[in-house]
């Protein structure tokens, strides 16, 4: 499965539902993607929909990855808005549909962030934070990342289940 990546699609119907079936597929599949499964596309939608509305007021940034018309990978590109910190962009809701999982995909999306963030004027790295417990510190490290921080037990999946808020870095040259 070769994905091809579209920077600030237009923002469709249709593109809205790809988006909310793979982040929901993603999420019940295990993703670390602001949820804990199970979850349905009415526990999803609220929080696309407001990251969307991002998107259309320029805010961010989304990055789709297609096979053929069916989205199989997003991630979105959030500028910094803090004077002192406008030289690096978050990443944010870095997705993979599980059909595109294990195929390259991932390292895809992350090579194609990468670039829409070098494309993004004065930016000189990207910033991401990740759910500990679940090896994805060291995806991102295979993708370039290198850890700078992390907060213990700051994310509750669920009772009795905290787990580490990573950030990772990836100084762009």
């Amino acid at each position: 499965m070769a994905l091809f990546f579209v920077v600030d699609p237009p923002l469709t119907p249709a593109l809205r539902d790809g988006l909310l079936r793979t982040w929901t597929a993603a999420s019940n599949a295990g993703g670390a993607i602001g949820f804990v499964p199970p979850v349905t596309e009415d526990d999803v939608e609220p929080t696309l929909d407001l990251q969307l509305a991002a998107v259309a007021r320029g805010r961010m940034r989304l990055l789709v990855g297609f096979d053929g018309d069916e989205v199989r990978a997003a991630g979105f590109v959030e500028r910094n808005t803090h004077r002192l910190m406008q030289h690096w962009v978050w990443a944010k809701t870095v997705m993979v549909h599980p059909e595109a999982q294990g195929r390259g995909a991932g390292f895809a999306l992350m090579l194609a962030i990468a670039g829409l963030a070098r494309s993004m004027p004065g930016t000189e790295a990207i910033r991401l934070s990740c759910r500990g417990g679940l090896g994805l510190e060291d995806f991102y490290a295979r993708c370039g990342y290198k850890e700078v921080g992390r907060v213990p037990g700051a994310i509750r999946v669920g009772p009795g289940d905290d787990r580490d808020d990573i950030t990772m870095l990836l100084t762009l040259g």
